[in-house]
C-alpha cells in the first residue's frame, strides 16, 4: 500500500474513532483555583460552588452529605448552592461529570478578603518581629491563597494559585495585615480561617471599580478623559524601543568613563498597570467574586490622596460595586485609615492626607456595615509602609469581633459628634469614647487648632471636661467658629480613649479643601 494512501486511511480511522467515542471529545469538569485542596468555605450560609464542563453536561456536587445536581449552560458554566454547614472539617468536596474531581482537607469556617494597595500587600517577612512571627506561624487551620497581579480590561474568571496551610514556610510572603487579622480571629473564635489576598501595591481606587460605572457618572469625566487619551496614544513597543536606545547610550558613556546619571528605567505599561480604571476589578477581583465570604478588609488611599474630595464618592461606589457583584448583601467592609506620614509641620496647614482621611471617615455614614481602624499613632514619617502591622490588624479585628461575632469589646475610635460655642470657647462632644477620653504620653492635649470667621487656624489649648467632651480655646481668637484636630499629613496629636484607640481626625468646618477641584 503506498505511504500516502496508508496515512490517509489511518487519519480517517482516527477521526472516526474520535467521533464515535463520546468521552474522547468532551471536556473534563474543571474548577477555578479558588476551589482546591485545603480551602476554607464560609460557615453559616449557602455555599456557592462553580466551574466548567461541556454545554449540557450533568454535574453532581457532594459535600458533607449534601448532594446537588446541575446542568452546564450553553457556555459550559455551572454553579450550585450547597446548604449551610457549621465550622469544622475536614471534608471532601466531590464533583462528578464526565470525569471525577475530589478536593480534600476542606474546612468550614470564616473567610475574609484582604485587599488594597501596598500596605495590605506588605508581607510578614518585612514586618516587625518577622523572625519571631514566621517561626511561630504554625496554624494549619488558617488557610491562605494569593491572587496574582493581573491588570486588564478583560474580565478574568480564574487565576494561578492554590490554598495553602499557614506555616513558617508559607506565611513570609503573605499579607501581614491579612495574616495578623486572621490569626486574631482564629485565636479568639477557634474556628478555621480562610484569607484571600488580592492586594496590589500602589493601586488607585478607580482600578478596583467596574469601568462602565465610572463612565456613566459625570463626576469622573475628567479622570476617564485622561485615561482615554492615554489609551489612544500610548505605544508600549515604541516606549520599549526608546528605552533600549537610551540604555545602550548610557552604557556606552559609562564604559568610556564619562559621568552618567542613573541608569534609564524600563517603561511600565499604563494599559496593564494598577491605576487604569477597571483593571484590577477585572484582573484580581472578578476571579474571586461570588466565593462565600464573611467580609473584606481594605488598606488603600495613598494613591488617591491628591483627589481626596473625589474619594468621598469613589470609595463608597467601589464598596457598593463589590457588594452588588458579590450578591451577598451588605457584607462587612472594614478599612484602615491612612497612617501619619511625611514631616511634622510646626503650625496649621492644608493637607491632602487629612482630606483623604476625612473622605474615608465619611464613608461610614454613607454605607451600612462599614468600619474604620484609625492608626494615627502607628505610622513612620520617613516610610509610607509602617512595619507595625500587628496593631493595625488588631484594630481591624476589633471591628469584626464586635460587629460580626458578638464580642462585647470596645472596637472603634472616638469620633466627633457636635460642637457648641461658649464665648471664646468651643465645647466638642464625641461618640464612641469607650471608657472615656484620655491622652497618650503626656496629660496635655495636643493636636487642636481653632479659627474665627477669617478661616485662619492657630494652635489651641484644649482640656477634657467630661467623659466625652473637650473644651478648646485660644487667646488669639475672641470669637471662634471652627476647630480642627490632627489636620496634617503627619499630625502631632495624643488624644485617645482609655482603651488606647486614637481619636479620629476631624474638622468642624466644611470650608473648601485643597483637593476640592482635583478630578
Amino acid at each position: 500500500m503506498p505511504a500516502l494512501r496508508r496515512n490517509l486511511l489511518l487519519t480517517g480511522c482516527l477521526l472516526l474513532a474520535a467521533f464515535s467515542t463520546p468521552h474522547t471529545i468532551r471536556a473534563d469538569v474543571k474548577m477555578p483555583a479558588l476551589f482546591s485542596d485545603h480551602m476554607v468555605l464560609q460557615q453559616g450560609q449557602p455555599i456557592p460552588i462553580w466551574g466548567w464542563a461541556d454545554p449540557g453536561e450533568q454535574v453532581r456536587v457532594t459535600l458533607g452529605g449534601d448532594v446537588r445536581t446541575v446542568t452546564a449552560d450553553a457556555e459550559g458554566r455551572w454553579k450550585v448552592l450547597l446548604g449551610k454547614l457549621s465550622a469544622g472539617g475536614p471534608h471532601k468536596l466531590e464533583i462528578q461529570g464526565n470525569n471525577a474531581l475530589t478536593l480534600s482537607d476542606v474546612l468550614i469556617g470564616e473567610v475574609w478578603v484582604c485587599s488594597g494597595q501596598s500596605n495590605m500587600q506588605w508581607d510578614v517577612s518585612r514586618s516587625n518581629d518577622s523572625d519571631l512571627e514566621i517561626a511561630s506561624a504554625k496554624y494549619p487551620n488558617i488557610r491562605l491563597i494569593t491572587v496574582p497581579q493581573v491588570g486588564t480590561q478583560e474580565p478574568q474568571d480564574d487565576f494561578k494559585g492554590k490554598w495553602e496551610l499557614c506555616s513558617p514556610e508559607t506565611v513570609p510572603s503573605f499579607s501581614a495585615v491579612g495574616y495578623f487579622f486572621g490569626r486574631q480571629l482564629y485565636q479568639t473564635l477557634d474556628v478555621p480561617i480562610g484569607l484571600i489576598d488580592n492586594s496590589w501595591g500602589g493601586s488607585s481606587a478607580e482600578a478596583w471599580v467596574r469601568r462602565d460605572l465610572l463612565e456613566a457618572d459625570a463626576q469622573y469625566g475628567p479622570l476617564m478623559e485622561r485615561w482615554e487619551k492615554t489609551e489612544s496614544t500610548y505605544d508600549h513597543d515604541k516606549a520599549v524601543a526608546n528605552y533600549k536606545e537610551k540604555l545602550v547610550a548610557w552604557k556606552t558613556k559609562q564604559a568610556a568613563g564619562e559621568k552618567v546619571g542613573r541608569q534609564p528605567r524600563a517603561p511600565r505599561n499604563p494599559l496593564t498597570n494598577q491605576h487604569r480604571p477597571g483593571n484590577l476589578y477585572n484582573g484580581v477581583l472578578k476571579p474571586v467574586i461570588g466565593y462565600g465570604i464573611r467580609g473584606a478588609i481594605w488598606y488603600q488611599g495613598e494613591s488617591n490622596a491628591g483627589r481626596a474630595y473625589q474619594y468621598r464618592n469613589l470609595f463608597p461606589l467601589m464598596i457598593q460595586n463589590w457588594r452588588d457583584e458579590w450578591g451577598q448583601g451588605d457584607f462587612p467592609f472594614y478599612w484602615v485609615q491612612l497612617a501619619d506620614f511625611r514631616n511634622e509641620v510646626p503650625g496649621p496647614a492644608d493637607s491632602t492626607w487629612a482630606e483623604l482621611r476625612e473622605a474615608q471617615t465619611m464613608t461610614m455614614t454613607k454605607l451600612p456595615n462599614t468600619g474604620e481602624a484609625v492608626i494615627l499613632n502607628l505610622g513612620e514619617s520617613s516610610d509610607i509602609h509602617p512595619k507595625n502591622k500587628q496593631d493595625v490588624a488588631k484594630r481591624l479585628a476589633r471591628w469584626a469581633l464586635a460587629h460580626d461575632y458578638g464580642m462585647d469589646i470596645v472596637y472603634r475610635s472616638p469620633i466627633y459628634k457636635s460642637m457648641e460655642t461658649d464665648g471664646n470657647k468651643i465645647v466638642l462632644t464625641f461618640d464612641h469614647v469607650g471608657g472615656g477620653l484620655d491622652t497618650f504620653d503626656v496629660p496635655k492635649l495636643i493636636g487642636f487648632t481653632i479659627a474665627g470667621d477669617d478661616q485662619k487656624f492657630v494652635p489651641a489649648t484644649a482640656k477634657i471636661i467630661g467623659k466625652n467632651q473637650i473644651e478648646v480655646t485660644s487667646d488669639q481668637i475672641e470669637a471662634p467658629v471652627a476647630v480642627r484636630y490632627a489636620w496634617a499629613d503627619n499630625p502631632v496629636c495624643n488624644v485617645q480613649n482609655v482603651e488606647g484607640l486614637p481619636l479620629t481626625p476631624f474638622r468642624t468646618d466644611d470650608w473648601k479643601g485643597v483637593t476640592a477641584d482635583s478630578h
